[in-house]
C-alpha cells in the first residue's frame, strides 16, 4: 500500500470521527489532541479493533489524532517505532521480544489478537477433527515464518505428539493467495490460513473450514500493540488515551453485531461482504480472536512465548514481568470497556 492510499485512509477517517464526535457530542478530555502514527504489520482482518477505533472517532474521543500506516511485514513496525516514525506498533507480539532481545526496549500495552488464529480448510467431506488428522496429508501454507506454517507445525509436536516428516506429512509453501487454489485442484489436502482466506475459501472456492488450530491452542496474545519504554515513560497519558479507545472498539464490536461487518467493509472494500458473514463466527469464537478487551493476561503471555519458541520464531525469551504493561489496558477496561 503506498503512502497517497495510506494518508488518504487517514484524512477520511480522521474527517469521519471527528464529524461522528461532533454528532455525539463527545466529551472533551481537557487537553489538546496529540498527534500519533500507528504503525501496522499488514492490512489484516484480526486488527479490526484498531480500525474500528480509527473509523467510529474512538481515539479522537480519548485526545488522539491518529495516523495508521502499513508497514509491509510483521517485523517492519519495530523499526518505524525506533525511528520514531510512529509511536504504536500493531504486529505479532513475537516481534517486541526478538526487538528486546536484540537490545530495545519494548512494552506490549494491549491486546490485538487473543487467539493464534489460523484455520485448516478442505474440500467437503475430508474428516479432520483433530491435529492428528494432518498425518499423512499434504499441507498448504504460506512461506516460513508465516504462522499459517508455523503454527500447524507446532500443533503436531506440541499437541499431537508427533513429528511431521515421520507422519507422512508433506509441507507446501506458497506465495499469498496460493494456498486456497491448491486445495481446490488437489495438490494440497487442505490448507492452513488466516482470516479472510477462510471465508474466501467457503465463498469463493467451495471448501469448508474444518478446524481451528487456534481453539485448539487456547486464549493467546497473537498479536498485541506494543511501544518503546522511553516512550510508554515519556507519554503515559497518551498510552493510556490509546488503550482507552481500544477497549471502547473492543467492547462496540462485542455489543454490537454489525460493526464488525460495517468497518471490515470499509477497510476492505475489494471483499465481498458475504465473505464478512462467514467470518465472524470464528472472529467471535469460544477462544474469541476478538479480544473482550485490551488486557494481556500471563496466560496468554506464556502460550504465545511457547508457541513461538518451538516454531523458531524468537531470537530469545523474555518474561511476562519485563515485557507487559497491563496497567492502562486495565484502567481502560474497568472505565471503557468489557470485564
Amino acid at each position: 500500500m503506498n503512502s497517497m492510499i495510506l494518508d488518504r485512509r487517514a484524512f477520511v477517517a480522521g474527517m469521519a470521527a471527528t464529524t461522528g464526535a461532533l454528532a455525539l457530542g463527545m466529551p472533551s478530555l481537557g487537553r489538546a489532541a496529540t498527534p500519533v502514527t500507528i504503525s501496522e504489520a499488514i492490512h489484516l482482518g484480526f486488527y479490526i479493533p484498531v480500525y474500528v477505533a480509527m473509523r467510529k472517532g474512538l481515539f479522537e474521543k480519548h485526545g488522539i489524532t491518529p495516523t495508521l500506516t502499513t508497514a509491509g511485514g510483521i517485523a517492519q513496525p519495530v523499526p518505524a517505532i525506533l525511528s520514531r516514525q510512529a509511536q504504536f506498533a500493531v504486529t505479532g507480539t513475537g516481534m517486541s521480544v526478538n526487538a528486546t532481545v536484540e537490545g530495545a526496549q519494548m512494552v506490549n500495552i494491549a491486546k490485538i489478537a487473543g487467539q493464534i488464529s489460523v484455520w485448516v480448510v478442505a474440500k467437503p467431506g475430508l474428516k479432520f477433527t483433530s491435529v492428528d488428522d494432518f498425518k499423512g496429508k499434504t499441507v498448504a501454507t504460506l512461506q516460513f515464518p508465516s504462522n499459517t506454517f508455523t503454527t500447524p507445525t507446532y500443533a503436531m509436536k506440541a499437541i499431537g505428539g508427533f513429528e511431521p516428516e515421520a507422519e507422512g506429512v508433506k509441507i507446501l509453501q506458497l506465495p499469498f493467495g496460493a494456498q486456497l487454489q491448491a486445495v481446490a485442484d488437489g495438490r494440497a489436502d487442505v490448507a492452513t490460513v488466516f482470516e479472510w482466506d477462510a471465508s474466501i475459501g467457503e465463498t469463493q472456492f467451495g471448501l469448508e473450514t474444518v478446524f481451528s488450530l487456534g481453539q485448539a491452542l487456547g486464549p493467546a496474545c497473537f498479536a498485541s500493540s506494543f511501544v518503546t519504554r522511553d516512550y510508554l515513560e515519556q507519554n503515559p497519558e497518551t498510552v493510556q488515551a490509546y488503550c482507552n479507545a481500544l477497549a471502547e472498539a473492543q467492547k462496540l464490536l462485542h455489543e454490537d453485531e454489525a460493526v464488525f461487518g460495517e468497518i471490515s467493509a470499509m477497510e476492505f472494500p475489494q471483499l465481498d461482504p458475504a465473505v464478512f458473514k462467514a467470518a465472524r463466527g470464528r472472529m467471535f469464537g469460544d477462544v474469541s480472536l476478538v479480544p473482550r478487551n485490551p488486557t494481556i493476561s500471563e496466560l496468554e503471555w506464556n502460550t504465545l512465548v511457547k508457541h513461538e519458541s518451538v516454531a523458531g520464531t524468537l531470537r530469545g525469551e523474555r518474561p511476562y514481568s519485563e515485557m507487559v504493561d497491563n496497567s492502562f489496558a486495565q484502567k481502560a477496561t474497568e472505565e471503557f470497556g468489557l470485564k
